[in-house]
């Protein structure tokens, strides 16, 4: 019956899609191709009446597997692309983008630019605010590749020098890529969004021209305005651009405090724990070491000898000044039911002496004021830094034994 034909038409649909997902997933490309045709024939000779959208299917998978698929080549994959560009003409903004993706990821990089000037003046229908977006998005990444071209070129100027170097062509060439790049990659970064690449790629063309004013501008819009998602690689920008222009350490330290609030792990934690040590004022002395206890609390953090060795040092004065001595305990107590397992077990004590002698130091150190010269990790590699007649492990010892009282009233 043509119910009974329906039914079993649409199963073996689905089962042919459920082989092409299983075989992709598995990396059987061939396999994969397979299936893909046999998908796309079973389409050609559905003549149920139910609507059937099927082309982002066969566009995303189609793109995929050819992609990976060992006897492919560029050319039957642009081939393809077009066909899903006539036949999506819904997502034919998304097919050319990614496309484009794909040339750029050959090295074909023209051929990427020509595409996207094609998909900028394309048109279909009543124009919605979904194309306006996309439209945007094209123009942003056409931007990119003016930026790509004004950079080489910009090399080529400053490698030769402009004493050595008499093409003016280069030159006019490189000015003129840059007024199409500005344009279009400041466009999309008013648009609120994540746009890490195309702010970065803006503001060096805007450094580069000397244009300093507009490039903070750009940067504090885009690490303040509320409008923009929270983005902790805004405020790397932004510190980053005020240390080249040599900004006051308050500045500096205002930027990295937020990027503390929002990623207490981001490796700039050390130089934001070194300002704040060489402040003369205690709110921000104490806010270093919080600062540095924070960052250890991560796993990647374990074995960081930098930020160890800032830990210990900033231990150590507390302890022999025995001001501030609050400062620890209040650092400690949140910590000390399960730091002493996650850093200071006697396992790690022997991984880190056989690894990096100088990490078990600046750990014994830290340790040692913790937890107490009897504390596991202190023993073994004070043990084994005196065995093997190491100068500092000796001096570790002998101030450990004098301030012990003062540690004791920390580790309690």
């Amino acid at each position: 019956s043509t119910h009974k034909h329906k039914l079993d038409f649409t199963k073996s649909k689905e089962a042919c899609l459920s082989y092409i997902q299983d075989a992709m997933l598995q990396q059987q490309w061939k396999r994969a191709a397979e299936f893909m045709a046999c998908y796309v024939e079973s389409l050609e000779k559905d003549f149920s009446r139910e609507p059937v959208s099927p082309s982002e299917i066969i566009w995303r998978m189609g793109s995929e597997i050819l992609c990976h698929h060992p006897q492919s080549s560029i050319k039957e994959y642009n081939s393809f692309v077009e066909q899903m560009k006539t036949i999506g003409l819904k997502r034919y903004l998304k097919i050319c983008l990614e496309h484009t993706f794909h040339l750029l990821c050959n090295g074909l990089i023209d051929e990427a630019y020509q595409n996207l000037s094609m998909a900028e003046s394309w048109r279909f229908g009543e124009y919605t605010v979904i194309q306006d977006k996309e439209k945007k998005l094209i123009q942003a990444y056409r931007g990119l590749l003016d930026y790509y071209s004004w950079y080489k070129q910009k090399n080529i100027l400053l490698e030769h020098g402009q004493d050595g170097f008499e093409d003016l062509s280069v030159e006019q060439e490189m000015h003129s890529s840059f007024r199409k790049a500005a344009v279009n990659l400041q466009e999309i970064i008013k648009i609120p969004g994540v746009w890490d690449l195309f702010v970065k790629c803006y503001v060096d063309l805007l450094e580069f021209y000397g244009d300093h004013n507009e490039a903070r501008q750009v940067l504090n819009e885009y690490a303040y305005n509320s409008k923009f998602p929270a983005n902790p690689n805004a405020h790397v920008y932004l510190y980053q651009f005020l240390k080249r222009q040599g900004e006051s350490k308050k500045s500096l330290i205002s930027a990295l405090k937020i990027l503390h609030d929002i990623v207490p792990s981001h490796e700039l934690m050390i130089d934001f724990n070194t300002m704040l040590q060489k402040s003369k004022k205690r709110k921000k002395r104490r806010l270093g070491l919080e600062v540095i206890f924070a960052a250890l609390d991560y796993a990647g953090w374990k074995e960081n000898v930098k930020a160890w060795s800032c830990l210990a040092r900033q231990v150590k004065q507390i302890i022999i000044s025995e001001k501030h001595l609050e400062w620890i305990k209040q650092e400690w107590n949140s910590r000390k039911d399960w730091w002493p397992a996650f850093h200071f077990s006697r396992y790690l004590a022997k991984k880190n002496w056989q690894e990096n002698k100088n990490l078990s130091y600046e750990k014994a150190v830290v340790a040692g004021i913790l937890l107490g010269k009897d504390c596991k990790y202190f023993k073994h590699v004070s043990h084994q830094g005196c065995k093997a007649q190491v100068k500092r492990f000796r001096m570790l010892k002998r101030f450990m034994n004098k301030h012990n009282h003062v540690c004791l009233r920390i580790s309690g």
